[in-house]
């Protein structure tokens, strides 16, 4: 991992300062949901800190993301208030969607995120209409849409992708190649080992990428960016990364053989730029310690905020609701 040049060292310092709250939220809401107060169950983002950070950090404001049911590290990343999260995935009426979405469908246009959804590759499409809306509408602004490995076999993908392609619109394609969709090795459900070579078939660019290098990651999402900007049409960009943790919480991953976890995890990212920073002076142990305290302070807030906040009313089960 190498500094990258363009980035000041406030933007360094607030890239791992977001991917630490990630990490600290994520692991916050894993004891919240072993205390029986999470309704559903949870799909972590622990370990794949570097993807959301990395590309967000490139987007302004005013730009989109789609999401995943792995997405409360693409809503935190992209600017969501992390106690109107908590208080989403509680179930409470103060959350996002007034705890009626729960874990896996949190939005908010404010801040450009058109929502998470459980069903696996329909973000894809979805990012395609919002760049084709940015193109008529002709504000430059951009999409990144996020999916995972599994999702590449979706026929969403390539109807996606390739109108999107057709178009030229102003999509950046984010495949998180955990290597697992669900339990199922991406060696069984496909023969090429790069998902990005898949775009060739569309005449757009595929990038590869070390996924738990947050500055790779932002390097290459730029690059993205500023294309889609120049009305040059859509980017893949495949980030190589690893969940810490099973599938969702009740999956304890036992198919991934022990070396394999303990490599990746060896690999983590949070660790990897800890390091670099610290070797660079750009920040000392005890500025870490102190944005580590800060940002579980600031978890711990939120949780108070959410465990104090009501539930919906059940005579409000049908508001907000179009058919």
């Amino acid at each position: 991992m190498t500094l990258t040049a363009n980035l000041t060292k406030n933007k360094l310092v607030e890239m791992y300062k977001m991917m630490v709250k990630i990490r600290l939220f994520e692991e916050k809401v894993f004891e919240l949901y072993a205390q029986n107060l999470v309704p559903g169950t949870i799909h972590l983002y622990t370990g794949q800190e570097a993807v959301a950070v990395g590309v967000c950090s490139a987007l302004r404001k005013d730009d989109y993301i789609t999401s995943t049911h792995r997405g409360h590290g693409h809503c935190i990343a992209k600017g969501a208030e992390i106690k109107r999260v908590m208080a989403e995935i509680l179930g409470k009426k103060t959350g996002y969607c007034k705890g009626k979405g729960g874990s896996m469908h949190i939005a908010d246009f404010n801040i450009g995120m058109l929502g998470a959804t459980a069903v696996v590759g329909a973000g894809i499409p979805i990012a395609a209409g919002a760049a084709l809306s940015i193109k008529l509408r002709k504000t430059g602004q951009v999409v990144a849409c996020f999916f995972g490995d599994g999702a590449s076999n979706q026929g969403t993908f390539h109807e996606g992708i390739n109108m999107a392609a057709i178009w030229q619109l102003p999509v950046i394609f984010v495949c998180e190649n955990n290597l697992y969709a669900m339990g199922t090795r991406q060696s069984i459900a496909m023969k090429i080992e790069n998902i990005a070579d898949r775009a060739t078939a569309y005449g757009i660019p595929g990038v590869v990428v070390d996924g738990n290098d947050v500055l790779a990651v932002y390097e290459a999402a730029l690059s993205a960016v500023e294309r889609a900007r120049r009305d040059e049409g859509p980017t893949l960009i495949e980030c190589k990364t690893y969940r810490h943790r099973g599938h969702s919480r009740v999956d304890p991953a036992k198919y991934r053989p022990k070396e394999e976890v303990e490599a990746w995890l060896a690999k983590d990212p949070i660790k990897q730029l800890r390091e670099r920073l610290l070797q660079s002076t750009i920040l000392t142990e005890v500025e870490i310690q102190r944005i580590e305290e800060e940002v579980s302070t600031e978890i711990e807030e939120a949780v108070k905020y959410s465990m104090e906040s009501p539930y919906p009313a059940p005579q409000e089960a049908l508001e907000d609701v179009y058919a």
